[in-house]
């Protein structure tokens, strides 16, 4: 079923499925917008596809036109009754009603999704380091949201921004405006690309991540006394700046994910990963 403004009213009001606040839900009612989503995902007829929150299966419709494998997940039991009974004929679509931090993800090729604003931070983490076999995300968030994993610099810049640069490239795609929504969000929202490469090794990316973790608990902090905290050692930690060619008084958020990248190589190289 394809969701749009003409047919929004008549579904919430008479089957009682009004947007629960506690799920951040705003449901996509712009096909276009929808159709668009999709169409970026580019979707071969192998993969096996991973939608995240349908909601009332705005995305779901069109997914289901390229025949592909695709299982849906949402935390609203709401959403996937309704979803079953519009797609009980669909052999192609597997309907999971689950918080999807509880769902086995690594054999997922491609995943797509309008993530919840509360929690958008913490679904892409759990995403990049648990599905193994994604290599295209093509996911939707609150603008404000979009910058923490793309800013390569400044306050918005984090562990996540470093793993994802490291895994692959990122993009935006474009802006959808608050209309396109029901109920409109205050802002507007951000369609984004990550696209993994598998020649990488992730591994490798995965212990960088979890370094940073700890170098950036402190981040008013230089990256000197950070990694000094970290080694338990300062004439060490001098000695790593220097061989890195990193300033001392530089703070977290201005080491580059390739500088991170490198540190975690000297630290591995000389046992001190922890």
């Amino acid at each position: 079923m394809e969701i749009n403004r003409s047919n929004i009213n008549e579904i919430i009001q008479n089957l009682n499925l009004f947007p629960e606040k506690d799920y951040g839900q705003n449901f996509l009612i712009d096909s276009r917008v929808a159709n668009r989503i999709v169409d970026s995902l580019e979707i071969e007829k192998d993969d096996q596809i991973l939608e995240i929150g349908p909601g009332l299966g705005s995305l779901t419709h069109f997914l289901l036109l390229s025949r592909a494998n695709v299982d849906v997940v949402d935390i609203d039991s709401r959403m996937t009754l309704f979803l079953n009974r519009v797609y009980s004929d669909y052999s192609n679509l597997k309907i999971v009603n689950n918080d999807i931090r509880n769902i086995d993800v690594s054999q997922y090729s491609k995943i797509i999704g309008n993530l919840p604003y509360n929690i958008t931070t913490e679904l892409v983490t759990y995403l990049i380091t648990n599905a193994t076999s994604c290599h295209r995300y093509v996911l939707m968030c609150q603008a404000e949201a979009f910058s923490r994993f793309f800013d390569i610099s400044g306050k918005n810049y984090g562990p996540i921004s470093v793993l994802i640069h490291l895994l692959g490239d990122s993009r935006k795609l474009f802006t959808v405006k608050p209309g396109s929504f029901y109920p409109s969000p205050k802002c507007n929202s951000v369609v984004f690309q990550i696209e993994l490469n598998n020649a990488i090794k992730r591994k490798e990316c995965l212990l960088t991540y979890k370094l940073c973790k700890q170098l950036f608990l402190n981040r008013r902090k230089t990256i000197l006394n950070n990694l000094t905290s970290y080694l338990k050692n300062r004439n060490l930690a001098q000695k790593i700046c220097f061989d890195l060619s990193i300033k001392f008084d530089r703070r977290p958020e201005q080491i580059s994910p390739q500088e991170y990248f490198d540190l975690y190589h000297v630290l591995s190289a000389n046992g001190n990963i922890k």
